[in-house]
């Protein structure tokens, strides 16, 4: 049962830590407290996005077999080197998905909801008509609004009462479709030929190293922008950590040109020694101005400011 197992990627269920910045958000915004936070209802929280993330990982094993044969790596998987059953995989795709579901129950309706919503995007992803993976720019921002979607399953672990400002779940959005797309970026340098990443992932057929580098700049700049109106409107002690952010996004873009680069695979990023400095630097950064009022950030946007200057 080991190559089963393996395909429901255990090992990329770190990236639902996605989740604990809306955790974060919400007591920012709402008037919890981090000291009611209930333990129980966070670790279902978090199983259930692995239950159904890992759910969508068998399908998208299951159905880009046929492409990931002219994949340099991921030709190596075992529903392409291996003898699977298909009816094996179809139990194991409802058995997450039961699983997702009652641990879902646990947190929230809301909750419950949003984690139904990520299942489906999973399976307008991979499944056919639909595949949305196949259209250039639609697959980058049809499988990054999952990072979207992992906010707000943060979020309702909170509270119900409320959803999250529209500038950080758009900005959080962008940002994930940034990683996406240079991830796309990457992958597609380490084939160097266009028409094997063509029979390895459709989009290929339409995209170029050109248009995957603009996309993801276009991407990292929706998202600071609305990362800015947030900061602005709810936090603005944050914004000095903007240069912070925006060296993080350059620093990633930077390593997409790295032969074999990790951005290739988000799950080994942990093992980025100076990635993961910057990230544990942004976090502290965060962490402190939470605490910290600046007067002088908040003069800036005052009405009396712009009327001295209009006089």
């Amino acid at each position: 049962m080991k190559k089963y197992v393996k395909i429901a990627r255990p090992d990329h269920w770190i990236k639902n830590f996605f989740i604990m910045p809306g955790v974060a958000i919400a007591f920012l915004l709402t008037d919890n407290s981090f000291k009611d936070i209930n333990i129980f209802k966070l670790l279902c929280g978090f199983f259930a996005t692995c239950m159904i993330a890992s759910a969508n990982y068998v399908i998208n094993e299951w159905l880009d077999a046929p492409y990931d044969k002219f994949h340099p790596t991921k030709k190596n998987r075992p529903v392409v080197t291996e003898n699977m059953k298909f009816s094996y995989v179809i139990i194991e795709y409802i058995a997450l998905i039961i699983a997702g579901v009652i641990l879902s129950l646990f947190v929230d309706t809301l909750f419950l909801l949003t984690s139904l919503i990520l299942l489906l995007m999973g399976f307008l992803y991979n499944v056919k008509p639909f595949r949305t993976k196949d259209i250039p720019y639609l697959d980058v921002l049809s499988e990054s609004i999952n990072n979207m979607l992992r906010l707000m399953m943060g979020w309702f672990v909170v509270t119900n009462s409320s959803l999250p400002p529209s500038s950080i779940l758009i900005g959080y959005w962008m940002g994930g479709a940034f990683l996406m797309a240079t991830k796309r970026f990457a992958e597609y340098r380490m084939i160097n030929n266009p028409e094997t990443a063509g029979l390895y992932r459709q989009s290929f057929k339409q995209y170029t190293e050109k248009t995957l580098l603009a996309s993801a700049q276009f991407y990292s700049l929706i998202s600071t922008f609305c990362l800015g109106i947030f900061l602005i409107k709810y936090r603005i002690e944050y914004l000095l950590c903007m240069p912070l952010i925006f060296m993080l996004f350059s620093y990633y873009m930077a390593m997409a040109f790295n032969p074999d680069s990790a951005v290739q695979r988000p799950e080994k990023l942990f093992k980025e020694k100076k990635l993961m400095l910057l990230v544990f630097v942004i976090t502290i950064a965060f962490i402190a101005l939470t605490g910290i009022d600046l007067d002088f950030l908040h003069s800036l946007t005052s009405s009396s400011l712009v009327g001295i200057h209009l006089q």
